[in-house]
């Protein structure tokens, strides 16, 4: 379990261990967290004060042979998947999106028709969140596809931005969706929960004490939820193997194999967030969301959070065991 102490440790002391985590705070050490209305780096999204408006901001770079695979994703798949994580991030902290800069390093020998395919795979995604393109950079090289977006978004009316920081011990944990198998069946077609997480918002208010999106593996990310709250979560083995999804079910050779990839696929980009506990009769068995074509999202409470810091997996007996960090991981 992370420490939280250790994103006020000097640099130096971050520079121990490699891995993506430990960056990412050396960093967040080095360059200041929160200034002049800035709310920065440690959350889906950095959040800007500027005056009496609130504008969120988040940027995703998208790796051929690491988020994709051009050998078997069309450009129009992959330019969809680029804007929808983004738009993930702004689910994540319940907020609208508004506007996207999108800059690519396109393969030398793509056509014409290949990089307009992949601009119109971002653009029928923002049409349908209503989140325009508005600019952004294109180059070319002889290597493999890279895009980078950055996201604008801003609060709903009457609704904050939800941070992951917030989680209270006795918190109830719930997750939207199913989870596992993601790399083989909607890695490339999932819809961000960008209307749910609005809907949750708009029920649970201010109860609504944490919320991130799930991309890198549940046993991971919320390991990351934990740490920013100093808080621990405990997860019940029944309830985890209830959200599976169906290609997960039908991959996995028993139980324990169908649990490790519930918690360690990564790429579900389902939401992961924490209410009071007496909230939890509030929060909805499943949201419809008025799209065509759309099914409606599932709501399930897995577990709780506790005083212990740590993430716990908890059988029927009662008996409570680590569960350990299985997700992806970059920099490591």
């Amino acid at each position: 379990m992370c420490d939280p102490r250790r994103y006020n440790a000097a640099p130096e002391k971050l520079r121990m261990q490699k891995s993506e985590d430990n960056l990412i705070a050396w960093i967040a050490d080095r360059v200041g967290n929160s200034a002049n209305g800035i709310v920065g780096i440690g959350d889906d999204m950095a959040i800007l004060n500027v005056g009496d408006e609130t504008i969120l901001t988040a940027a995703d770079m998208l790796l051929d042979g690491v988020h994709f695979d051009t050998r078997r994703h069309s450009p129009r798949q992959i330019g969809r998947k680029a804007l929808a994580v983004n738009l993930s991030d702004c689910a994540a902290m319940a907020v609208r999106p508004w506007a996207a800069l999108v800059s690519v390093a396109l393969p030398a020998d793509w056509s014409m028709e290949l990089a307009q395919e992949l601009f119109e795979g971002l653009s029928e995604l923002a049409d349908a969140f209503d989140c325009r393109l508005i600019g952004g950079d294109t180059n070319s090289w002889h290597r493999p596809l890279a895009i980078d977006v950055t996201i604008l978004a801003r609060p709903y009316d009457n609704l904050r931005p939800v941070q992951r920081r917030g989680a209270v011990p006795g918190d109830a944990v719930f997750v939207t969706g199913r989870l596992g198998g993601s790399l083989a069946s909607h890695q490339m077609t999932f819809t961000p929960r960008v209307n749910e997480a609005r809907q949750l918002s708009t029920v649970l208010g201010a109860d609504l004490h944490a919320m991130m999106d799930l991309s890198d593996g549940l046993s991971t990310d919320a390991r990351r939820m934990a740490c920013a709250a100093g808080v621990g979560m405990v997860f019940d083995r029944a309830q985890l193997l209830g959200v599976a999804s169906d290609t997960a079910r039908m991959s996995a050779a028993d139980n324990d194999a169908l649990l490790a990839s519930i918690v360690g696929d990564g790429e579900d980009f389902e939401l992961l967030f924490a209410t009071s506990a007496d909230r939890t009769s509030d929060v909805p068995d499943r949201i419809a969301i008025q799209q065509a074509g759309v099914a409606d999202t599932p709501i399930t409470c897995i577990g709780k959070v506790v005083e212990e810091s740590g993430i716990w997996l908890q059988s029927t007996d009662g008996a409570r065991k680590p569960l350990e960090p299985a997700g992806w991981q970059h920099f490591r």
